[in-house]
């Protein structure tokens, strides 16, 4: 008795349809929708969690931009806010986070030098080389390790690196014969920006230079503008491929296994909004300008008052 009283599935879709005003083909098709888009949304999140095995905080819109060629493999069109919801809904999104280390020693006897780039806008690459040095937490031995980086301001590519023990200059100066390694023409002019600590200034590291007839730049002040993307560059490594507050390390073994791998995707896959969305190893093959796809918030800001007021 009790199943003559229930309601038979296409019976309740007919109930439905007359309650909403719409045809049994209208609820199908809409039922089919969201069973699509539930797929896709299966897909994508799959794409996402496949990238930050390694990249472990990549934004929000240099995962878009990187998982397009991807998306399109996969019949799945998307753009930026759809992404969102999904990283939204999905609990994939990223969360700052901050702490700094001082590594610089400027009180020196060595000789300094004048900042040669500012105000200049490299137009390939190997003509302006930004050096810096961050520091890295090994668990085990519950001290730092540091991380010495050599980037092509033109390309955003890593081109020389080492993971060192202490802040002597043998990190500074692995990394930088890992960049004239790959400089393959010697000729051209190029400038190495970098601040004004002793592993720069010392007598090794500008002997190097000068041998290679490299070009000698560094800051002024102790404002880190003058060297932004050096800096920038660091955070990235160190933020975007771990999920802790903070990129640790067992020990130095595992510091620098890891690092490598994480630098070869940097170079390889990441893109950057400051160089028309081309991944480093990319923008390092291209030449003339490289298009920034992003103003600052504060500019936006002001463009938009000024087009209210007219």
């Amino acid at each position: 008795m009790h199943s003559f009283h229930q309601q038979r599935p296409k019976e309740k879709v007919t109930e439905m349809c007359s309650v909403f005003g719409r045809s049994k083909q209208a609820y199908y098709k809409q039922l089919q929708s969201n069973q699509n888009k539930a797929v896709q949304e299966d897909v994508v999140v799959g794409l996402i969690k496949k990238k930050r095995e390694t990249w472990k905080r990549g934004s929000g819109r240099n995962l878009h931009q990187c998982l397009k060629k991807e998306l399109l493999q996969h019949d799945i069109k998307m753009g930026r806010d759809k992404f969102f919801e999904v990283l939204r809904n999905n609990n994939l999104l990223i969360k700052p986070k901050r702490i700094r280390a001082k590594t610089t020693c400027s009180y020196h006897h060595f000789n300094k030098y004048n900042n040669l780039i500012e105000g200049l806008l490299p137009q390939r690459c190997n003509e302006i080389w930004v050096s810096d040095i961050t520091y890295v937490w090994l668990k085990q031995q519950d001290k730092f390790c540091y991380l010495s980086l050599v980037t092509d301001l033109y390309s955003r590519k890593i081109v020389g690196y080492c993971v060192h023990e202490d802040l002597s200059v043998k990190g500074s100066l692995e990394a930088l014969r890992q960049a004239l390694k790959q400089r393959k023409e010697k000729t051209e002019n190029l400038i190495h920006h970098s601040d004004r600590g002793v592993q720069y200034c010392c007598h090794a590291y500008v002997q190097l230079l000068k041998k290679n007839n490299i070009q000698i730049s560094m800051t002024e002040t102790g404002d880190p503008l003058e060297n932004a993307v050096a800096e920038r560059i660091h955070r990235t490594i160190k933020e975007e491929f771990t999920e802790d507050r903070e990129v640790s390390f067992s020990s130095i073994a595992e510091a620098k296994a890891n690092i490598k791998k994480f630098i070869e995707f940097y170079n390889q896959h990441r893109p950057h909004r400051s160089i028309q969305w081309y991944t480093p190893n990319e923008a390092h093959k291209q030449r003339g300008m490289l298009k920034r796809v992003w103003k600052s918030y504060y500019k936006q800001q002001r463009e938009w008052g000024d087009f209210i007021k007219a």
